[in-house]
This record gives structure tokens, C-alpha cells and sequence, in this order.
């Protein structure tokens, strides 16, 4: 693995986009609420206005990425159907919609006569986001930016390069509609100054990766900036013994094909050993049926699995149709099977008891745990956050999907009246320390 100083300073070109997203990020930084909500509108005009030349690209992108062998996950991954075009364009009009993240009052209290605290929100200033493959994330990454006062550097993967160019330039012209600065979002295309962009700590506060675990690590390693984000996507399913068969079914089926690729869908599935027979009897032909490769533990195998699992293979995010099946005798080994394999992004259990659910939610240190649901709610979509910028896995806050409520900081502004530290020394002056 590189280290830090192996990794090539920016050249000049890269030093002057940053700059420009700098000061395009201290302007939006004071942009009123409204502004940024009409940004947003004319955002998401100008994507359907250009939805055919955005279509068009991916599809050229698509065609040359799989004439180079790219696996069937970032295949998938990288195609941008028109559905999944006008979603993303809903989902700019939805972070539009949302509570204005800037500017709220957290603290405001009165530490003596005259000398009043407040802490407020404020923009982080700079993102930078890199990523693999998803053209989609353009869009949430720079709605979500700029409804937050922040201005944004862009670096997707080679594979969808027209794709992310043709969605920047439309988006940049919403903005230039607006009557903000078209460089509070910036697009870099080669893999220099995907390189060059982790020493960029004078310029970008946040990095954000989304993408493989080689990448994010990569990245972690690499740069004296903050990182948010998560390596893998390894979830977990329990079935317990008081789940709801039929429950179990549709939940375990569709937390695994509904979207094989996504870091929320489910790797590993963990029955119970008094329902692991009438489980899997329903069970291994649903998956069949659906193009799904069963791997599993020897008691899974007698129960007819074909293939059997390793120890790499409670370790894998497949980002694929392959399943990985462990019978446990309890509870408890489910939660310890999870505790040592889990990368702590979202783990569920199915049960029709609410002690059994209770335990499991409160011990399963991830940051989403789910009770008799798809793990595939895990996204800021869903959650109503309009999008997500990434998925973060740290214990620290923000946690789980990240929308507006991670993209702000605090600052504290504290107002007096030629209030001295002195005068409480001598007795002159006392805290009071009243909210307000």
C-alpha cells in the first residue's frame, strides 16, 4: 500500500478548479435558503432538458465498459435507465423540499448579564467525492451539497466519464440559471487528479469515497483529510426460530435480488437451527429460481445446499447472486457470528417476538439494524433525507446514510458588551448559564 508521500501533488491545472470551488464555496456559503432551493429547481430542469444527451453518453459508456470485462456489479452499477434517470432527478427536487440545514440555532444561552452564546450550523465548505462507477451519485452528491451551502469536487470512476460530464455540465447550468457560481461543483476526469486530490488539504475539508474496500482503504491511508464513508457492505439476515415463515421468505429474497450490487443488500443469511429444515426447503428453490448461488456451512450443505461455504466466505461482499448460509444454534451465535463478520453497515433478524428483536437491536453494534424488513431500506432515499452522499460505518457521528444533517458543522458566536474574563475572577461578575 502507497504511502501518503507516494501519492502525486496536483499541478497547477488542479490547484486553479480547486481554487475556483473554494471561492465558489465561501459565496454559497451565504447564499440565502430560498436561492438554494430555486438552484436545486433549475438543477433538475436542466437534467431533464438534457436527459437524452445524459442517456446517450451512458449508454456509449456502458458499451465500452463492457467491452473491457468490468464485472457484472459495476455493469450494474454504471447503467443509467431512464426510471433510474428520473429518479435521481426527483430526488433533487426532494432535497429542495427539506429543512434548511444551515443557520439553526443549537445553543443559545446566556452565560452572564450581556454575554450571549450561540452555536449554529454551517457548511462543512468543500467535499471532495470520490467514487466508483454510479453516475447516479452525481446527482445526489451535488444537491445534497449545495442545499447545504457547500461547494463540490467530483472524481467518478474512468468507466462512466461522458455520463458524469454530460450530468455536471447540465447541473452547472442550473446553477448559472440560479445566478450562483457554476464552480461550486467541479468534475475531474483522470485518474491523476483522483491521486493528486487527497492532498488538497488547504482546499477540500471532506473526503467522501464510495466504492470498492480497496478503494476506501486506499484513501484512508492516504491523506491528511477527514474521511467519511465505509470499506464493505457485509449484511447480515437472522431468521429466527419465531420468525414468520412466509416472512422470512420475502424478506431474505428480496434484502438479497432486488439490487444484488448495492452495499445494503444482505451476504450472509443466519437461520436458526429449529427452523433451518422448513427454511430451507422453501428456501434454496426461491433462490434458485431467481439465479441465486446458495453457499452455506456443512448443516446447510445436509439440508441441500450444492456448495459449501469458506472461511473467506463470511468475509466476502459479493455485490452479486450469491448467498452465503449459516445455520447457529442461538441467538447468541448469530449476534457473535455478526459481531466478528459484520462491517457494521445493516444487519436485520425475523421474529415474531419483540424481546428476541429488542436484544438483537440493542447488542448489533452497526448502524443500521433492522427488525422484519428489507436491509435494502438502508439509503437516505428511503429515509427521507431527499439522497445520500455516502454511507458511513464509524461509531462517530454522522452515522449510517449521510444526507444534509452530515454535510454541516458548528460554529460558536458569542456576543458581550466588553465582558472581561477578569470580572468573574474578582467577584464583579457571576455565570448564570441560561438557556434562552
Amino acid at each position: 500500500m502507497a504511502n501518503i508521500f507516494e501519492v502525486p501533488q496536483p499541478g497547477n491545472d488542479l490547484l486553479e478548479k480547486a481554487e475556483k470551488v473554494r471561492l465558489a464555496s465561501i459565496k454559497i456559503s451565504q447564499t440565502e435558503n430560498q436561492n438554494r432551493i430555486k438552484a436545486l429547481n433549475f438543477m433538475a430542469d436542466y437534467l431533464e432538458k438534457n436527459s437524452k444527451e445524459i442517456l446517450d453518453a451512458n449508454d456509449a459508456d456502458y458499451l465500452s465498459a463492457e467491452k473491457k470485462g468490468i464485472s457484472r456489479a459495476l455493469l450494474s452499477r454504471l447503467k443509467l435507465s431512464k426510471s433510474k434517470l428520473n429518479s435521481g432527478i426527483k430526488g433533487v427536487r426532494k432535497v429542495g423540499d427539506l429543512a434548511d440545514p444551515v443557520n439553526q440555532v443549537q445553543i443559545y444561552r446566556e452565560l452572564s448579564k450581556g454575554l450571549i452564546l450561540e452555536r449554529k450550523t454551517v457548511p462543512i465548505g468543500v467535499l471532495g467525492i470520490i467514487f466508483e462507477s454510479r453516475p447516479d451519485a452525481v446527482m445526489q452528491i451535488s444537491s445534497l451539497a449545495i442545499r447545504s451551502g457547500n461547494g463540490v469536487i467530483l472524481k467518478g470512476g474512468s468507466e462512466a466519464n461522458l455520463t458524469n460530464t454530460s450530468i455536471v455540465k447540465a447541473l452547472q447550468e442550473g446553477l448559472n440559471e440560479a445566478g450562483l457560481d457554476k464552480n461550486s461543483i467541479c468534475l475531474l476526469t483522470s485518474r491523476k487528479d483522483s491521486m493528486a486530490m487527497l492532498n488538497l488539504d488547504k482546499y477540500i475539508n471532506l473526503i467522501i469515497p464510495r466504492g470498492s474496500n480497496e478503494l476506501v482503504k486506499f484513501i484512508q491511508e492516504n491523506t491528511r483529510i477527514p474521511v467519511l464513508g465505509h470499506a464493505d457492505g457485509i449484511c447480515h439476515l437472522f431468521i429466527d426460530v419465531e420468525a414468520n415463515m412466509e416472512m422470512a421468505l420475502s424478506v431474505a429474497l428480496d434484502s438479497k435480488i432486488q439490487y444484488p450490487a448495492a452495499c445494503n443488500a444482505i451476504e450472509t443469511l443466519l437461520v436458526h437451527k429449529d427452523i433451518a429444515q422448513a427454511f430451507l426447503e422453501k428456501a434454496i428453490p426461491l433462490f434458485n429460481s431467481n439465479d441465486v448461488k446458495l453457499i452455506g456451512d456443512k448443516r446447510s450443505v445436509e439440508l441441500g445446499l450444492k456448495y459449501e461455504a469458506s472461511l473467506e466466505d463470511w468475509k466476502t461482499e459479493y455485490l452479486d447472486l450469491i448467498l452465503s448460509i449459516k445455520i447457529v444454534d442461538d441467538l447468541e451465535e448469530a449476534i457473535t457470528h455478526i459481531q466478528k463478520y459484520s462491517s457494521k453497515h445493516t444487519d436485520g433478524i425475523i421474529t415474531e417476538n419483540s424481546n428476541t428483536a429488542n436484544k438483537f437491536m440493542n447488542v448489533v453494534d452497526s448502524a443500521g439494524v433492522f427488525h422484519n424488513c428489507s436491509t435494502r431500506f438502508a439509503d437516505g432515499f428511503r429515509y427521507g433525507f431527499g439522497a445520500e452522499v455516502g454511507i458511513s460505518t464509524q461509531t462517530l457521528p454522522p452515522r449510517g446514510p449521510v444526507g444534509l444533517e452530515g454535510l454541516v458543522t458548528y460554529k460558536y458566536f458569542l456576543k458581550g458588551n466588553g465582558n472581561i474574563v477578569d470580572d468573574f475572577s474578582s467577584g464583579k461578575a457571576i455565570y448564570i448559564h441560561k438557556d434562552l
